[in-house]
């Protein structure tokens, strides 16, 4: 009997020595690593990378949500896959082959839900979050055997989420109270909707154009009235640049009660006023904006570009209205995500091969660490956030 309760307490001392340490989940991310199909899972306390998870696929177009409790990461990549990483295991979990063309996804309210949008088929398909076993589909069909790309997924209030169709100019809402038998609603939106977004409060969708100047409008607590028409035609009467690189919605910031928005094809960030959706203002940058993300605080913007300027960085001054500090993070500048309480901001310089870590208060580089060709970052503290 002794014997054997030495060798218990032995073999549960060589197992804890042999796992991994104890830690939380709150500080805790991802960085896509494009060109090899993996990804890091980092520390945003330690400023480190703890792990590379391997085997993900086609991850040149790719995103991520997290569950509720921050321990397992959806990542959706540009080859139709979903694969499911535990962070704390630092493992690939599980992956499912979903689409043939597919760029984003999101995570239901409740947490138990995993939707996928994608180009190929045309559609949204949601998964349990558990088992990645499909639950439902709902095409994307327009019209009679047409069927559109969709764009600008969005979990909203209610088992909903919202999306728009690129071929189909419209906005739809699907609820997914029954996981099984979604609901959806359509309404216009206008030429080619190539993104989206939906305000932290889960009220309003808002879905760009780019067949036309302005921006659709759906207030998701008043569908019923229709989708709306803002910051139309900023671009009237002005030769329009060409387009290198399509701005990401889901970047726009909201803050000091303003909303931020990069101009497609202009060296311009234009600001509205977040309740009447009117233009208040416009900065001038350096370049075509693709990102303009706000601290979580809300007093900076910080602004990546499109190729040739894809190196700068700029940082605007939410209460001047003014560009306060240019850098320079490193080549082809691809994204960036603040820390939980914004005292960091990670940027990826993917010909570098190296992610670049800044004090918003300083703006002075205080760390980067390397990694294969660099694109998203995305923390866990996107868990408790609508729309992300």
């Amino acid at each position: 009997m002794m014997h054997r309760l030495i060798y218990l307490v032995v073999a549960v001392l060589l197992s804890a020595c042999s796992a991994l340490p104890l830690r939380g989940t709150g500080d805790l991310g991802l960085v896509i690593e494009r060109a090899s199909g993996s990804v890091q899972v980092v520390n945003t306390t330690q400023r480190v990378a703890l792990a590379r998870v391997e085997g993900l696929g086609d991850l040149s177009h790719a995103s991520v949500v997290f569950a509720r409790d921050g321990r397992y990461a959806y990542v959706f990549g540009r080859d139709g896959g979903l694969s499911k990483v535990d962070l704390l295991e630092q493992r690939l979990v599980k992956r499912v082959m979903q689409a043939g063309n597919s760029i984003g996804g999101s995570i239901s309210q409740d947490g138990r839900i995993v939707v996928a949008q994608n180009y190929v088929p045309g559609g949204i398909k949601a998964f349990d979050a558990e088992t990645l076993e499909l639950l439902a589909e709902v095409p994307a069909e327009y019209a009679p055997g047409k069927f559109s790309k969709v764009v600008g997924l969005a979990d909203v209030p209610g088992q909903r989420f919202a999306y728009a169709l690129f071929e189909g100019g419209e906005i739809w809402v699907s609820d997914f109270s029954n996981p099984r038998q979604p609901v959806t609603r359509r309404f216009p939106a206008g030429k080619q909707p190539y993104d989206g977004l939906v305000t932290p409060d889960g009220r309003h969708y808002l879905a760009g154009l780019f067949g036309e100047d302005g921006i659709a409008l759906l207030d998701l607590w008043q569908p019923e009235l229709g989708s709306r028409k803002i910051l139309a035609n900023y671009g009237r009467g002005e030769e329009k640049l060409p387009v290198f690189k399509m701005p990401h919605l889901r970047g726009w910031a909201l803050a000091a009660g303003r909303a931020w928005l990069p101009a497609i094809g202009r060296h311009e960030v234009l600001v509205a006023d977040a309740r009447s959706w009117q233009e208040t203002a416009r900065v001038a940058v350096k370049g075509q904006p693709v990102f303009a993300i706000a601290s979580p605080d809300g007093r900076q913007i910080w602004v990546n570009f499109a190729h040739p300027d894809n190196g700068w960085v700029q940082v605007i001054d939410t209460l001047s209205g003014q560009v306060i500090k240019t850098l320079q993070p490193g080549k082809a500048v691809l994204h960036m995500e603040f820390t939980p309480r914004g005292e960091a901001v990670w940027i990826s310089a993917r010909d570098d091969n190296r992610v670049v870590i800044y004090d918003t208060r300083s703006l002075e580089r205080i760390g980067e660490f390397a990694a294969e060709s660099p694109s998203g970052i995305f923390f866990t503290s996107r868990a408790n956030r609508i729309g992300f």
